[in-house]
């Protein structure tokens, strides 16, 4: 099922008009935002740094090959998303909502590692 939210359809009038009747202006949709997710990229990422600024929040992503290892070894950062404060509040309000569903669907999410693995 599509999310209505994240699509990049735009909804079509479903009423019936005579051949000789123009449809009327639509009030515009600022709700919706089209989307090209054609040169998107991705990257799997176990390892997430925040640090930020008083104007930007930034968000380095990267793959820790060994997070279990007592030899550390470099956390390759693949990628950074830097943004603003308002947006990182509503990405955390949309993820908080987002893990919700999904904890409701399929059950609470440990994060603590040793209680996952069964060490407590």
């Amino acid at each position: 099922m599509e999310n209505p939210e994240t699509s990049s359809r735009v909804p079509t009038d479903s009423r019936k008009l005579s051949d000789n009747t123009t449809p009327p202006n639509p009030a515009p949709n600022l709700g919706q935002v089209e989307i090209d997710d054609s040169r998107v990229t991705s990257n799997y990422a176990n390892f997430c740094r925040l640090s930020g600024t008083p104007e930007e929040l930034l968000l380095d992503f990267g793959l820790n090959s060994q997070p279990m290892s007592h030899i550390p070894q470099p956390v390759a950062i693949s990628g950074r998303i830097i943004t603003g404060w308002h947006t990182a509040k509503r990405l955390l309000h949309v993820l908080q909502l987002t893990v919700d569903r999904h904890e409701t669907a399929f059950g609470v999410l440990e994060t603590d590692v040793q209680k996952r693995i069964g060490r407590t």
